[in-house]
């Protein structure tokens, strides 16, 4: 069986940066530890935008620029960049919440036969949810999981209520 770590949106502007929260700096070390123990492969996404993200559908309900190319808060936090770079990993950029360029490399690694995913990152509540329901409804026979310990959302009730939403669509939460 394949197994598949799924990194979500580790970077600086949702860590320390410009929608960063104390429940997010809190789950770094976490993170760092499950990506050095985690044997198998490794997807890390990245949230994506442009110098125009004010003017995009996100950018006006969410008017605080982050995560634009290139720039510093767009970088993975750094300690999370130090594990990683002691894996072999696969980074997709993603310009919305959930990403179908995600689904459709890890669909590579399906065909060659069964897989488990796992889940963390941030926000648990925008796009670890999002990303989780777009491959469970991808590979609803494949083993989801998204661990808690390595995720923080918004708010801490959002992030509570968006771990029992995806209990509900049979994604098992660990951690």
């Amino acid at each position: 069986m394949e197994k598949i770590l799924v990194v979500v949106d580790m970077q600086r502007d949702f860590v320390d940066g410009a929608l960063g929260t104390k429940e997010a700096r809190g789950i770094v070390d976490n993170m760092v530890n499950k990506i050095k123990g985690f044997e198998g492969r490794i997807f890390v996404t990245l949230d994506t935008h442009y110098p125009d993200y004010l003017e995009t559908a996100e950018g006006r309900k969410l008017p605080v620029p982050h995560c634009i190319k290139d720039t510093d808060g767009w970088l993975l936090d750094e300690k999370v960049q130090h594990a990683l770079a002691q894996k072999n990993y696969c980074a997709v950029e993603k310009g919305t919440f959930g990403s179908t360029k995600l689904v459709e490399e890890i669909g590579k690694t399906a065909d060659r036969g069964e897989i488990e995913i796992q889940l963390a990152g941030l926000c648990t509540d925008i796009c670890v949810v999002s990303n989780a329901l777009l491959l469970k409804a991808h590979f609803p026979e494949a083993g989801i999981s998204v661990d808690a310990s390595c995720c923080a959302g918004v708010t801490p009730k959002t992030h509570e209520a968006a771990l029992e939403t995806m209990r509900m669509c049979q994604i098992d939460i660990i951690g």
